[in-house]
């Protein structure tokens, strides 16, 4: 996305993030869009609408004491209207998986990559 003469294109099945001076000012929708940077606004990032797949191993104890690996895929997308939540707030998936009598809390789940979609 480059910004020559204010035009900015977002990508189809995308949502582009504009701000202005650092705030957020709403969601872009694919196409072209008119950015005026010399007042402030700017395109802070993209989120793709597409479905993702995240492959989550969590390593668990049974009542019975055997250590036990379950790998879950978590399969998600970004709902158009919640754009600014995914972009701002999705930091840490918390996921609880249950498994017959087994039940394990993953948390460590982090996106590195969240301003980077």
């Amino acid at each position: 996305m480059g910004q020559l003469l204010c035009c900015v294109q977002v990508n189809q099945a995308s949502v582009g993030i504009r701000e202005r001076w650092g705030k957020y000012e709403e969601a872009l929708e694919p196409g072209c869009h008119c950015v005026f940077w010399c007042f402030g606004s700017n395109v802070a990032g993209t989120l793709t609408m597409r479905v993702q797949q995240l492959d989550v191993h969590c390593e668990t104890k049974t009542k019975d004491n055997v250590f036990v690996t379950i790998v879950a895929s978590i399969q998600y997308t970004v709902v158009r209207e919640h754009a600014k939540e995914a972009y701002y707030k999705l930091s840490r998936i918390h996921c609880h998986h249950h498994f017959g009598k087994l039940s394990r809390s993953c948390k460590a789940l982090q996106n590195p990559n969240r301003r980077k979609m």
